[in-house]
């Protein structure tokens, strides 16, 4: 059974609407700060810190792409799409980041998976809802 974390972007975020090329250049920057971060202690922590690459299939249309672990014993899928949802009280459209496990996901796929959405929510001053179901509140609260 597919797991998944949703970042919903609110009035109070960084930003109301985002499109897949700028999920994928967030991940690139958290791709380029740990390599530094590696580079400062004389370790290849880039590969640790993000295991994946980037792949895109023409039937996404924009919508979705999936992280593809270097190493399969340790890290297999982990699929990132966005989408827009009506607010029920408000009738108004709240866009949102999708992050999915699928069902040969391991557990090494949904520790990074937390991660990013900790780094995309954080950056993007977001409301998180984990996999478990609880909810993180990144944007500044009034």
């Amino acid at each position: 059974m597919s797991q998944n974390a949703y970042i919903k972007l609110g009035p109070a975020s960084e930003k109301q609407v985002i499109t897949i090329e700028e999920v994928k250049d967030l991940l690139m920057y958290y791709r380029s700060i740990t390599s530094k971060t590696g580079d400062q202690l004389s370790w290849g922590y880039s590969e640790a810190a993000f295991p994946y690459t980037i792949e895109e299939k023409k039937e996404a249309d924009h919508k979705w792409f999936y992280l593809k672990g270097i190493d399969p014993q340790k890290n297999k899928y982990i699929l990132i799409g966005v989408g827009e949802e009506k607010q029920p009280e408000s009738e108004e459209l709240m866009n949102y980041i999708q992050i999915s496990l699928t069902d040969i996901s391991t557990h090494g796929d949904k520790g990074k998976a937390n991660e990013f959405c900790k780094f995309l929510a954080s950056k993007l001053k977001g409301e998180l809802h984990l996999f478990n179901g609880r909810v993180m509140y990144y944007y500044p609260k009034k």
